[in-house]
């Protein structure tokens, strides 16, 4: 038995390649002036769509033995613009989910979110704390609506957000914002560590994010080399495993730099690699991997030979 699952985010690149006609995507959306012209009925019709191909993608890993994996947050198009209930086809819509959900308890697939780096529970601005609320909490509802636990398994996962020079007062809007979420958010909320020195480490959301709050942090092992606040790799990693709750496995991220793939200084060392040249050092530690690389399921069956040939378990 393995001590790990490794996971990939939201496409996936074989059937989104497809002809149109039999292309599978939990992606379709629209520009702004069209959704303005064509409103809650083409929303409704596109988020039907990506929710019963939702159902197709779990099939598929279920069948290559992917059990980790995390979900566009583009399921439903505009979704902020309105209530969810208000769209045509929502019954249609809750079912889908709901099979989705039901589909992934039985077959033990985890699924989880990462919305969108606009979100900043840390803002000053008021109007940005609203914005972020409302996001989370789609998110939330639409996890509810598959009956994924109100736990850190079905982990909603965001950067803290920026530090505005001033990062005291950045975390404690934080940690006074997380009280007005949903719980359906708060019991799912995880934090991540960032890939610059302004923003934070590991060990301050461990410290100020975890400690008063108890939320989970999740560790990227490509951001840690970026932004290390002194710590070893295996420091901030246990660290950040030791915030998750006891009998949820903990989630990291992995990705590798693409300057380095390509041989390119030119290329922010930020930007993730196509696919991967190394396996993910677990330390013999349990995790789910979630692997953030351009190639989707092709690096994630790359990383798996890579796991196996160095006899990671």
């Amino acid at each position: 038995m393995s001590n790990y699952n490794l996971g990939y985010a939201c496409i996936n690149m074989g059937f989104s390649e497809k002809p149109k006609a039999q292309r599978v995507t939990t992606n379709r959306s629209m520009i702004k002036k069209t959704f303005q012209e064509k409103g809650l009925p083409y929303a409704s019709e596109l988020a039907l769509l990506n929710c019963k191909d939702l159902l197709t993608i779990m099939k598929w890993n279920k069948k290559n033995n992917i059990h980790f994996y995390r979900m566009s947050s583009d399921l439903i198009p505009w979704a902020s613009d309105y209530e969810l209930t208000q769209l045509p086809d929502y019954d249609k819509i809750a079912e889908a989910l709901y099979q989705v959900g039901l589909y992934a308890a039985e077959n033990n697939i985890r699924i989880t979110t990462h919305p969108g780096p606009f979100n900043k529970l840390t803002s000053p601005k008021e109007n940005v704390i609203l914005n972020t609320i409302r996001d989370l909490e789609i998110h939330g509802e639409i996890f509810d609506l598959m009956c994924l636990p109100r736990t850190p398994w079905a982990k909603i996962n965001i950067h803290v957000g920026a530090a505005y020079d001033d990062k005291s007062m950045a975390l404690d809007n934080f940690c006074k914002n997380f009280q007005r979420l949903s719980e359906g958010v708060q019991t799912r909320l995880t934090v991540e560590n960032d890939d610059k020195p302004s923003l934070y480490t590991t060990r301050e959301l461990y410290d100020s994010i975890h400690k008063p709050l108890g939320i989970p942090v999740v560790f990227d092992y490509h951001h840690h080399s970026l932004h290390t606040g002194g710590q070893s790799e295996r420091e901030a990693l246990e660290m950040a495993l030791d915030s998750w709750p006891v009998g949820i496995r903990p989630v990291v991220h992995y990705s590798e730099s693409r300057s380095d793939e390509y041989n390119d200084p030119k290329i922010k060392p930020q930007a993730h690699s196509d696919s991967y040249c190394k396996p993910v050092n677990t330390y013999g530690l349990p995790m789910d991997i979630m692997l953030e690389a351009k190639h989707k399921e092709r690096a994630l069956f790359k990383m798996r030979e890579l796991m196996e040939d160095n006899n990671v378990r």
